[in-house]
């Protein structure tokens, strides 16, 4: 295989979550390796910032922001249909914004928070393959790439809603990749605890105590995940569809959810 400098060169990618943490990162890097990317989160001020950065990191980079709320349908339509005139198509979608209005123990649980951290962290990511595919990517093939988390991996104790939201889109990581192939591959990605404000709850207390067991003794960065999304996205991994990539500092390798 020939490796260039830009490896994504001629691809239009959509990164959902995009104005910050790990979905900023990964927008980053599909741009510096040559994609085109379109971005999306809810608020048009924080995503006009994050297409400059992109353009401040990457010289020359395309970069399309539009703002709106992932969880509805139409404003899932309209986004791809940008996408699509702007950039000629979609190849790539990483389906990586994720909420989590809802901490505690399940006999807490409430059902409406519940149901929309489902709608948006489930319901939501196949509903951007479907407009993907009814856009182009049925034809032209493709990759998708959905951000999971080590919490849809083992129980997650106060997260557990958010990690049960988790574990269905691992399991439809796998459903979607029986029923996509071969033209389009999709894959999922599983960290642990990465260090951006979405976590900040997580670790911002002690972190050093919350890396402790962690055999590379630290917490993820956004641009650890950006990395290997980038490889999954590529042509480097064209035999690799239907897995969900652990990417954890090895944490789960200690029995701790870290």
């Amino acid at each position: 295989m020939t490796h260039t400098t830009a490896p994504l060169e001629g691809k239009s990618a959509i990164v959902t979550g995009g104005s910050r943490g790990i979905g900023l990162a990964i927008a980053t890097e599909l741009a510096r390796r040559g994609a085109a990317v379109t971005i999306n989160a809810r608020k048009a001020e924080p995503l006009d910032e994050a297409a400059e950065q992109i353009r401040a990191a990457v010289p020359g980079a395309r970069v399309l922001p539009v703002a709106g709320n992932s969880g509805d349908p139409a404003t899932r339509a309209g986004i791809v249909e940008q996408a699509v005139a702007a950039h000629g198509g979609v190849q790539i979608l990483i389906n990586n914004t994720g909420i989590n209005p809802q901490i505690g123990s399940l006999m807490e649980m409430d059902p409406v928070a519940a149901l929309k951290t489902f709608d948006v962290n489930v319901v939501a990511a196949v509903g951007f393959v479907q407009e993907c595919y009814r856009a182009g990517m049925k034809d032209s093939g493709g990759s998708v790439i959905n951000v999971a988390s080590i919490a849809g991996l083992r129980p997650a104790g106060p997260l557990a809603i958010y990690g049960a939201s988790k574990a269905a889109l691992i399991k439809i990581t796998e459903e979607l990749a029986a029923q996509l192939g071969p033209n389009i591959r999709v894959n999922a990605v599983a960290p642990a605890v990465v260090k951006t404000k979405f976590a900040e709850l997580l670790y911002a207390h002690d972190e050093a105590a919350v890396a402790a067991p962690y055999p590379l003794k630290r917490l993820g960065e956004p641009q650890d995940i950006a990395n290997l999304v980038a490889f999954l996205a590529g042509d480097e991994s064209s035999w690799l569809t239907g897995e969900t990539v652990r990417i954890d500092g090895g944490v789960g390798t200690t029995g701790s959810f870290g």
